[in-house]
């Protein structure tokens, strides 16, 4: 299962090419677009042209062409993609299922050590970089990919992870579903993904049904009412400390558009987003 919420704020071509439901090749040519993901998958990207800001738990990262960079399944994500240098943004992707990763690992013994569960990136990695010249070919394929070819590309995606990496294991050879979390300290830090409740509750653990009743119990209010409170709040020290824009802050906070950041942040603050930084100046 894959949850992918998508706003494309440029209104330009998007076009994605699968050589197999695991491995796609995807080209944007507007003005920005953005991701917010989970995956039941690990996801492993190469970065061929554009910029990718990458959004999580209040951090940021920024990777240019050249660049990989792996999401850990069950890992929420807002990742912002733009074109760059007159090139589109244009990335490969390839999906590691739990399946695949389980086949891998059979019968290899594994010493697994407790890492951070994060985003990785890799540089301009020789090994990264001969994987990646050596699919792109594939795209061109008139006829259906065989499947033994991609199992073997997988396979060999797997192994140089685990060259580049050599505590990659940790993540990749861990297969335990998500289990009950404390909920406060994960919506603080996720509050800003505009996820349904049902995935909310997922990440944490719980039935949604559970999830509500212990929302309701740490916040004294309802889940949506205090995402929303939460999002403006930190709408507006964006604009008021860090002075950005409301066009760059909207997307950044959780909200599906410029007017109903707008329309919720005048009813919250009694001003237009645009007023505030008018003031500050």
């Amino acid at each position: 299962m894959i949850f992918v919420n998508l706003r494309d704020t440029g209104m330009t071509d998007y076009q994605v090419n699968y050589i197999t439901p695991e491995i796609k090749l995807s080209c944007y040519e507007g003005k920005l677009f953005k991701t917010e993901a989970t995956f039941s998958d690990h996801l492993l990207v190469w970065l061929i042209s554009g910029t990718t800001k990458i959004i999580l738990s209040g951090n940021a990262m920024v990777l240019d062409a050249g660049h990989a960079f792996l999401i850990p399944r069950n890992h929420l994500a807002m990742i912002i993609n733009t074109p760059k240098d007159g090139l589109p943004h244009k990335a490969v992707a390839m999906h590691l299922s739990v399946q695949r990763l389980r086949q891998y690992y059979q019968g290899k013994d594994i010493k697994q050590k407790t890492i951070a569960d994060k985003i990785i990136s890799f540089d301009q990695h020789p090994l990264m970089q001969s994987f990646l010249a050596s699919i792109i070919p594939y795209f061109d394929l008139q006829d259906q990919f065989p499947e033994d070819i991609a199992s073997l590309k997988i396979t060999e995606a797997i192994s140089i992870l685990r060259t580049i990496d050599k505590d990659i294991d940790s993540i990749l050879a861990n297969f335990e579903a998500p289990h009950k979390i404390p909920l406060e300290d994960f919506m603080e830090k996720n509050f800003m993904f505009n996820l349904p409740l049902e995935k909310f509750s997922l990440l944490t653990g719980r039935s949604l049904t559970t999830f509500k009743r212990d929302f309701s119990s740490i916040f004294n209010t309802t889940p949506q009412r205090w995402l929303t409170r939460k999002r403006l709040e930190l709408a507006h020290y964006q604009l008021a400390e860090m002075q950005k824009r409301p066009t760059e802050v909207y997307y950044e906070t959780g909200f599906e558009n410029l007017s109903h950041f707008s329309y919720a942040f005048k009813k919250q603050y009694g001003f237009a987003p645009s007023e505030l930084l008018t003031r500050k100046h």
